[in-house]
């Protein structure tokens, strides 16, 4: 499928919100999509010109919860197409952004190909959210250590929350490090796995459960 519009992913990790926005250019047939870091950011660009016909925004923003702007969105934008993300695995997250508007959710921790069918579904003017949304159906996974991976142990428990969606202000609480520490040590598993960027780390590691971070 062949989209003329452009498509807005807004998170405020750089590294997560350019990687959607590639793969929705390289795997989802939109001609163009901005990765933004923010609320005000995002409607700045709406002000601008073209609304796009897609908006992918993450569930926890800087400013708190995304549901003011999903609901505004929906409100001044209806033609806007929005698919929910969280790396949250709680099951009400998915039915409170369906109250807001949203025409589907996903988890970051789906599969690139999962993600592909729901931003298919959503431009088909469906909806999605399947039980996968709040999280994933028990599977037989493969463990690895951190160690096998040729982490640190520190790297093993930086990448142990990479692979569930947090942004590093949040590993660097959850850890009690520096934000800039933990950027480094993303910076050093992507070069050690070979990764450009987070969602790459979240494909390679697909069917592998992380043991011992």
């Amino acid at each position: 499928m062949k989209y003329s519009a452009w498509a807005a992913v807004v998170d405020d990790h750089p590294l997560v919100a350019h990687g959607i926005a590639d793969y929705l250019v390289t795997h989802c047939g939109f001609s163009r999509a901005a990765p933004i870091s923010g609320v005000g950011e995002f409607w700045r660009l709406l002000e601008t010109g073209q609304p796009p016909a897609l908006a992918v925004i993450d569930f926890w923003l800087p400013d708190g919860i995304s549901l003011p702007l999903l609901l505004q969105l929906k409100q001044c934008h209806p033609a806007i197409r929005v698919l929910a993300i969280s790396a949250d695995d709680d099951r009400a997250v998915a039915g409170k952004v369906a109250s807001a508007g949203a025409d589907g959710f996903i988890h970051k921790q789906a599969a690139p190909s999962v993600f592909a069918k729901a931003v298919e579904a959503v431009m088909a003017g469906d909806s999605w959210f399947h039980p996968q949304a709040a999280g994933f159906a028990p599977t037989r996974e493969l463990p690895v250590t951190a160690a096998e991976l040729g982490l640190t142990p520190r790297q093993g428990q930086v990448l142990a929350m990479m692979l569930k969606g947090l942004p590093n202000k949040r590993i660097a609480l959850n850890l009690s490090l520096s934000e800039h520490t933990v950027k480094e040590h993303v910076t050093g598993i992507l070069e050690r796995l070979g990764a450009k960027n987070r969602i790459e780390v979240i494909t390679m590691l697909r069917g592998r459960r992380l043991e011992n971070p």
